[in-house]
């Protein structure tokens, strides 16, 4: 059986979370295949929201086994708040969820190399969400970090120790003024690892083929956004991890002849959290209307997401780099109200105008080309049909199609997961 593959393609918090748990009925297996706690899945039903940072977003549908992947990293005690968050929704953890053994462990000295390395950078940060994922990322190509599988052994933290030291003194060479308690820190860790112990840790690739050859219907699930890339991003403003299409076989080991659909998420506007380049942002009202009607506040950090227009050259270019075969866009809704909606479809330049997606977007060099569509005053959240949504709108939505040359099939009008129609 084949694998479908969902991930963002703006700068992350497109909504993945919630559209995993709409399509997570039709599938048997729910796969993470990056990242770590610094992604925040919000998922909103029954007038509850819950948001998750490692667990995939899969996790409240009964039939589903969820699994985190060996191309994620996992911080044991961010994992086991998770679990006592949802413990009153008896979910049955044992069965439902496995965890990889080559998937690497956040160690607390990584969030401490992580916060030390930000502060050093002074005006220079990269918006880190110091939750230690690019120490963590670093040491697993160096080929020294611990994996979870390393747990099971009997000189796990023989091998615990030996890392802890080196990070203590890479601490030294940043030269900041970093208060921590290590030894807090550390209890932390050993009394999370035993619970972590309790889970089901598998081999997982051999897990993901024996349910390919089973016919077992496969959702792999990305974190962050495609513009946060670590090769195709907006480097050095990027997570450290691939966030591509090309992360979920290295992050699942499936073999690319076994991705079938490829669902690419976006809203209807763009958002970022950090620092990086923005061509499209508003710093007038309209951008501040969009930031509150759309609660744009990181799930993970709680920062104030940067909130403005669509920018169609970025994502024709992550549409390219993922091969993505049907689009989502979400918060539409956050939209209504607005009397001119724009639309970036090229980048203006010192060299004139340019349709693709250069090597640098610095916002000093690039400026976005607009073209303007009418707004709708009609509140969205009211629909529940494609064929009685607002003209205007569906406009919109017909030109987005044409410009990317590629089908919308889920319009997402609220937060809730019965807010979702389908075309």
């Amino acid at each position: 059986m084949s694998v479908d593959l969902l991930l963002g393609l703006q700068w992350g918090d497109e909504g993945k979370g919630k559209i995993v748990d709409v399509l997570t009925e039709s599938y048997d297996i729910i796969a993470r295949f990056q990242g770590g706690p610094n992604a925040g899945h919000t998922l909103e039903f029954e007038g509850i929201k819950h948001v998750l940072h490692t667990i995939p977003s899969g996790i409240f549908h009964p039939s589903a086994i969820n699994l985190i992947g060996n191309g994620v990293v996992i911080d044991p005690v961010i994992f086991e708040e998770e679990l006592e968050k949802l413990t009153p929704y008896n979910i049955d953890f044992s069965t439902k969820l496995l965890i990889s053994k080559k998937a690497h462990l956040i160690l607390p000295t990584h969030r401490l190399l992580d916060a030390a390395s930000e502060a050093s950078k002074g005006k220079g940060k990269i918006g880190s969400t110091l939750k230690g994922i690019g120490p963590t990322y670093m040491d697993k190509t160096g080929r020294n970090g611990m994996r979870v599988g390393d747990i099971l052994t009997k000189r796990w933290k023989d091998s615990y120790m030996a890392l802890t030291q080196k990070h203590l003194k890479m601490l030294d060479f940043y030269n900041v003024d970093l208060e921590y308690d290590l030894s807090e820190l550390e209890t932390q860790f050993f009394e999370s690892i035993e619970t972590f112990k309790k889970c089901q840790i598998v081999d997982s690739e051999t897990f993901l083929h024996k349910a390919q050859d089973a016919g077992k219907k496969i959702l792999a699930e990305g974190a962050q956004g495609s513009l946060l890339d670590v090769d195709f991003g907006t480097y050095p403003f990027v997570t450290s991890s691939t966030t591509t299409a090309a992360g979920a076989c290295t992050g699942l080991g499936i073999a690319p002849n076994r991705i079938k659909e490829v669902f690419g998420i976006f809203k209807a506007y763009t958002t970022r959290v950090g620092s990086g380049p923005f061509p499209t942002e508003l710093f007038d009202d309209v951008g501040k209307r969009i930031a509150k009607i759309g609660h744009e506040f990181g799930a993970t950090t709680g920062r104030a997401r940067r909130c403005g227009w669509i920018d169609l050259v970025a994502l024709k270019y992550a549409i390219r780099v993922n091969g993505v075969t049907q689009l989502m866009m979400m918060k539409g809704d956050v939209l209504s109200g607005i009397d001119i909606i724009k639309v970036c479809n090229q980048y203006k330049t010192e060299q004139g105008l340019i349709h693709h997606f250069p090597f640098d977007i610095n916002n000093e060099s690039i400026s976005p080309k607009y073209i303007n569509f009418p707004g709708w005053e009609e509140d969205l959240t009211q629909f529940n049909s494609a064929d009685k949504l607002p003209k205007n709108f569906i406009d919109y939505i017909q030109f987005l199609e044409r410009e990317l040359n590629t089908p919308i099939k889920i319009v997402s009008v609220g937060p809730d997961r019965k807010q979702t129609i389908l075309r």
